[in-house]
């Protein structure tokens, strides 16, 4: 398993920008616009992980604008952690031996959401190329939210 990044949605990306880049001294890695969702991804790295962002994408800490004003309310504007895994369907069948619910199930092979007791969400990717879709998990519907 290997630590990505952390989600933080953003109210004023201009502000939050200011405070993780100018005071604090992150540096910006890449940004995302995504016209048709309607929100912008900025991914920020410590400058003694920029080389290894750059190249692994991570750690990071990803700033989410959504373009469209929300209120951010029981710890919505933190969104989740994310960790790459090695094989997907390995680790939610551990997870779910261990009595945890696979909140967004691996359908397309990459992607699975859990959520910790505190009802905290993690993203689970698979390392590399998406596996082949696979039973259980590729009809598997969704439980509650991530």
């Amino acid at each position: 398993m290997k630590y990505l990044h952390t989600m933080i949605r953003v109210k004023d990306l201009d502000a939050s920008l200011a405070f993780y880049c100018d005071a604090l001294g992150l540096q910006e890695i890449r940004r995302v616009d995504h016209e048709k969702g309607r929100f912008t991804l900025v991914f920020l790295a410590a400058s003694n992980d920029v080389a290894r962002a750059i190249e692994e994408k991570a750690p990071l800490i990803e700033l989410t604008y959504n373009w469209d004003p929300e209120e951010y309310t029981g710890g919505r504007n933190f969104g989740h952690l994310a960790y790459r895994v090695d094989d997907i369907y390995e680790t939610c069948q551990r997870l779910m031996d261990h009595g945890v619910e696979i909140a967004r199930p691996p359908r397309d092979g990459y992607m699975a959401f859990v959520r910790s007791p505190d009802l905290i969400s993690i993203e689970l990717l698979q390392s590399g190329d998406p596996k082949p879709p696979k039973e259980p998990w590729s009809t598997m519907p969704n439980i509650g939210s991530w």
